[in-house]
């Protein structure tokens, strides 16, 4: 749900910072070393992940190809997207920079890493044909000339292709897992392969990496050969699909990012799944899909939508055939890239389309089945506001905690805009929230906000004024340096009483500002570990009404999402860089020094500036150290604490390797001993937490079975998120047991409840604060 802005007003949306912190709680495997990169390029670094359900859809499908015809080409239209992308970050980003032969040469450097970024696709000789285009690719774009761009990206496929075929032929050999070689899977800051032996020596061992796991998990030789040929033969026919827009994508992409790290540049497709994810819905059958072999998979079906009421669907049905309307012709779908397949199934609402199924429990022979279905607009609800409670037992008495998980600061502007009454916002949905909370006797209030990253501006200013009456929430700083401060007017608390904000190294932007201003404004408690520090703000440029304007052609060229502001706390400091601090901190998992703000050179400077007119509604000094206390007390003696930090410190050891033995036995020496570990956790989870706990930790579920994520079986993927879900949420619990501390200290001490509780403890709701704003009557 974002702002679609026809005017680079200050119409802003907070993108996401980029990728979720890893659960502490997770560990890697031992040689589970990341997989070889797979051969599709990274696109824009989208603010939220891709949709999960189907694109808009095209009415008059034409067929498609399996592969692209290569050398790719790029459009007019990409051309012209790419030099008016220009136009608008050399004059209206927040801080412009020309480009230039300066700019070219950060491209330049960009565009290599995202294609190659482990240094084994090129050889020095390539990057040598190369080095002449590192001043030329601002004369590409200014000259709507990409053929330097593509002619990189177009050997980019050719490599790919050649390193997949060569890890192939290695495998009929099979290979000798005595040595003692080793083998470096972390390349990112190793040189470029001096020539074709040494690349062809990196394949080699790293193939030989991926047939030790799969040997290590009890597979034979022949299973090996034939799980490795067809993996690498789905990477060729997917690296093989690559299309024109693709490329545009990643160049575009590495100018976008050159500038700062939150500007983007955003195709159609990905305009498309960015326009999905921030309104949380979509016009299409409600499927979850997923690529496998060379099937769409159903990987879930949406709850409400019309697959699921069909009743005529499962997880695991592969779509062969797709046809529009009641007799429109069938598409042979098989073998096409999955968003291809997407763009058939999604379409306006109320329309038909037919799906030809070949069922999940069927073989590769078996019958299909003819599946028609009425598209309707689908909620993606997963990633919705939703919340719990906890009960937190306190000597012999127990209290009821309510917890909002919020997974991204949402809202269809669209919706709101046409005046629709019912439109998706995550403080709507808040609001509903608290309201059946408060009805279910919670005394006290937590806001998960572990790995958001960000959404609108205004949900989160509008979010704030929840657990406020009215207020200045965020300062905006454009780049005139002119200061505008944006908060809540509209009188009125939906909740008054104790309250925490969750928050780890993931949450990032409108998060920040909303734990931020929580902070300042004394309203609540702030646990966890400080936030990932992104204080820009990005606004959303359509580039097919600009385009259309200049050119007179209805095209499709895609966004621009650009930074044009940075937004500062209401105290007057930026979270740019520093991030929220927590009053209660946690323990971190380590990453901050690869994740986080701070990790990206070219990262704007943290500042300060004067603070805005606000006054704190409370004080919550007086209860931050003993509510530390209480917790460091509880922590030191509490097993599930303990076992937590033992499986973080495991997480930590196991993230830091960047090397691993290609000998087998040191590497089934390795397994059996990280096996005693993780078999220790699971005896001393089940003794803290019961049977309950045993289903999220078994063997099957949690061991290095050598295959990447697409190669297990759907049922066993989504059995594994479902015991994920239900495992104990250690840190969430501990923040419970804080907010009942302070329940407990205000109603001990009415003095402190003054002080501590937002206005003195006074109930203030939209009725009586406007009563209060009336003018007192006067005598005539």
């Amino acid at each position: 749900m974002t702002l679609r802005p026809v005017s680079l007003a200050l119409l802003l949306v907070l993108a996401t910072a980029g990728a979720q912190a890893q659960n502490a709680s997770q560990q890697p495997q031992p040689g589970a070393t990341p997989a070889v990169k797979s051969p599709t390029p990274p696109a824009a670094k989208s603010p939220a992940p891709q949709p999960k359900d189907a694109s808009e859809a095209a009415t008059s499908p034409e067929p498609q190809r399996k592969e692209s015809t290569l050398p790719l080409k790029p459009t007019a239209a990409e051309a012209q997207a790419s030099q008016l992308s220009a136009r608008f970050l050399t004059r209206f980003h927040y801080q412009a920079q020309p480009l230039d032969d300066a700019m070219s040469a950060k491209i330049y450097k960009a565009y290599f890493d995202s294609l190659d970024s482990e240094k084994v696709f090129f050889t020095q000789e390539d990057m040598a044909k190369f080095e002449p285009l590192k001043t030329q690719f601002d004369d590409a774009i200014w000259n709507q000339d990409l053929s330097g761009p593509f002619s990189v990206f177009n050997l980019y496929i050719t490599r790919a292709v050649d390193r997949m075929n060569y890890a192939r032929g290695l495998l009929k050999k099979g290979f000798d897992l005595t040595g003692n070689e080793s083998f470096n899977f972390d390349r990112k800051k190793a040189a470029v392969p001096k020539d074709q032996a040494e690349l062809d020596d990196i394949w080699r061992k790293r193939t030989m990496n991926d047939w030790l796991r799969l040997k290590l998990a009890g597979k034979t030789d022949d299973d090996i050969r034939k799980t490795l040929d067809k993996r690498y033969a789905n990477y060729i026919t997917r690296v093989r699909q690559l299309d024109d827009e693709d490329a545009t994508q990643a160049f575009m992409t590495a100018y976008a990012n050159s500038t700062d790290p939150h500007t983007d540049y955003l195709g159609p497709r990905a305009a498309d799944a960015f326009d999905i994810a921030m309104r949380l819905s979509l016009e299409g059958i409600g499927a979850v899909l997923q690529a496998r072999d060379d099937y769409t998979t159903i990987r879930e079906l949406v709850p409400g939508g019309p697959a699921i009421k069909s009743g005529k669907m499962k997880p695991g049905d592969r779509i062969v055939a797709i046809g529009q309307g009641e007799t429109g012709t069938m598409v042979d779908v098989v073998g096409w890239r999955q968003d291809d397949v997407i763009k058939l199934i999604r379409g306006k609402k109320d329309t038909t389309v037919r799906l030809e199924i070949l069922p999940a429990d069927a073989g590769v022979d078996g019958k299909h089945e003819i599946v028609t279905l009425v598209r309707k607009k689908v909620t993606m609800e997963e990633q919705a506001a939703k919340s719990k409670v906890i009960d937190v037992k306190d000597g012999d008495v127990t209290r009821k905690i309510g917890v909002i998980e919020l997974p991204t600061f949402y809202q269809d502007f669209g919706a709101r805009r046409q005046g629709d009454a019912n439109f998706k916002s995550a403080t709507r949905d808040v609001k509903k929230l608290l309201t059946a909370l408060k009805a279910q006797k919670v005394e006290g209030i937590i806001m998960d906000l572990r790995n958001n990253g960000g959404g609108s501006l205004n949900e989160a200013t509008e979010l704030t004024g929840l657990f406020i009456d009215t207020g200045p929430v965020v300062q905006v700083r454009d780049a005139r340096g002119q200061v505008e401060a944006q908060g809540d007017d509209e009188p009125g608390m939906s909740w008054d009483g104790p309250m925490a904000v969750m928050v780890n190294r993931g949450s990032a932007s409108a998060s920040e500002i909303f734990a931020a201003a929580i902070q300042d404004y004394g309203r609540g408690i702030i646990i966890g570990e400080p936030t990932f520090g992104k204080g820009t703000v990005q606004n959303l440029v359509d580039l097919d009404k600009f385009g259309k304007a200049t050119t007179g052609e209805d095209a499709k060229y895609g966004e621009l999402k650009m930074t044009i502001a940075e937004f500062i706390r209401i105290n007057g400091d930026s979270t740019q860089l520093h991030g929220v601090t927590p009053d209660v901190r946690f323990p971190e998992n380590g990453d901050a020094k690869e994740f986080g703000e701070s990790t990206y050179d070219n990262a704007l400077p943290w500042r300060h500036i004067d603070p805005a007119d606000y006054k704190p509604v409370a004080n919550l000094k007086p209860i931050v150290g003993p509510l530390n206390q209480k917790h460091e007390t509880r922590v030191a003696t509490s097993p599930a604490w303990k076992l937590m930090l033992d499986e973080l410190a495991q997480y930590k050891k196991m993230r830091d390797k960047t090397d691993i033995s290609l000998n087998f036995a040191t590497r089934q020496a390795e397994r059996k001993q990280f096996d005693a570990t993780q078999a220790d956790f699971r005896n001393r989870r089940k003794a803290i937490f019961g049977d309950a706990s045993e289903d999220t930790t078994d063997d099957a579920n949690n061991g290095d079975d050598g295959l990447n994520a697409n190669e297990r079986s759907i049922k066993s993927d989504l059995k594994q998120e479902a015991d994920a879900k239900k495992a104990k949420d250690t840190p969430l619990d501990e923040a419970a047991h804080i907010v009942s501390d302070e329940v407990a200290l205000i109603k001990g001490d009415a003095k402190l409840a003054s002080q501590v509780l937002p206005y003195g403890g006074r109930k203030v709701d939209a009725a009586q604060t406007a009563q209060a704003e009336k003018p007192a009557p006067t005598s005539p």
